[in-house]
């Protein structure tokens, strides 16, 4: 297993087209199982906010960037792309983040100056 230092999360949103969402959403549920047991995955669960049906958010844990390129370029990721292109609102919109632990935080990373 590889040092929580290196570790990193991402968040995943998906804005289905009005009419779309149940299609959307049974696309993203197909894409749990094999994520989760991909080498290097930590977490992978799926959100959607009370209020906007439709829309949905992705919080993931891998053990490292190239786990999650590798993920990237898995055969379930790739089909839901080319699934997807007509049934979705936007392009979606994934950000890439690490973890600040009490040691960075203690130096002032991430901190406003």
């Amino acid at each position: 297993m590889t040092s929580t230092s290196s570790r990193i999360t991402v968040v995943a949103r998906v804005h289905a087209k009005d009419g779309r969402e149940k299609e959307v959403l049974d696309q993203l549920v197909a894409l749990l199982e094999p994520t989760r047991q991909e080498e290097g995955c930590l977490r992978y669960d799926l959100h959607t906010p009370l209020e906007a049906p439709g829309q949905f958010l992705f919080y993931e844990t891998w053990e490292s960037r190239e786990h999650l390129e590798h993920h990237a370029r898995s055969p379930h990721i790739q089909a839901f792309r080319a699934r997807s292109a007509g049934l979705l609102a936007v392009p979606t919109e994934i950000t890439i983040w690490k973890r600040l632990d009490d040691s960075m935080l203690c130096e002032g990373v991430g901190q406003s100056r």
